[in-house]
């Protein structure tokens, strides 16, 4: 890769990582480890494929389908079925002020995602915490537009019922 091209790349890494790693640790239920995996799958795929990806009109979009293919590609895996220990509780969030209520929703959030079925997951994160269009997650997910809209309905129904129980108890 020349110079300049591989400077391109990793001024784009650079500035979207924290954003790719937000959507891996939703796409992955909460699971850090496995989403810091999934980003690093996805750039390096990002790095082989460089130049038809910075041809693309809408970068942004080209990266998050990668990210979320790669995570379906990961799922496929036998390996990725193997879990050799039990996953460690959550830490509590620490006290204090507005902070601790953010952490707390945030918390929440997390946990009643875990609950959804995979593709609900996908859907509901690629809509409404990436902002991507209807018409273009259906393209990610390889669905129509319809399932799309009916895994959002589906799925902003689930996550209202839980949210809601969480709050009463």
């Amino acid at each position: 890769m020349r110079a300049e091209t591989q400077a391109a790349y990793v001024d784009y890494v650079s500035a979207r990582l924290p954003a790719l790693h937000r959507a891996a640790y939703l796409l992955c239920a909460g699971d850090a480890h496995r989403a810091d995996d999934l980003v690093q799958i996805t750039i390096t795929r990002l790095y082989q494929h460089w130049k038809r990806a910075a041809r693309s009109d809408n970068l942004d979009a080209y990266v998050h389908r990668m990210l979320v293919h790669t995570l379906i590609d990961e799922k496929r895996l036998a390996w990725a079925r193997v879990h050799l220990t039990e996953r460690p509780a959550d830490l509590p969030a620490p006290a204090g002020g507005e902070v601790h209520g953010q952490v707390e929703d945030r918390s929440r959030l997390v946990q009643v995602l875990r609950t959804l079925p995979p593709r609900q997951r996908a859907v509901l994160v690629m809509r409404f915490l990436l902002d991507r269009p209807v018409e273009e997650v259906a393209e990610t997910l390889r669905c129509s537009v319809g399932t799309v809209k009916s895994q959002s309905s589906r799925g902003l129904e689930t996550l209202r019922g839980m949210l809601s129980r969480i709050e009463e108890h």
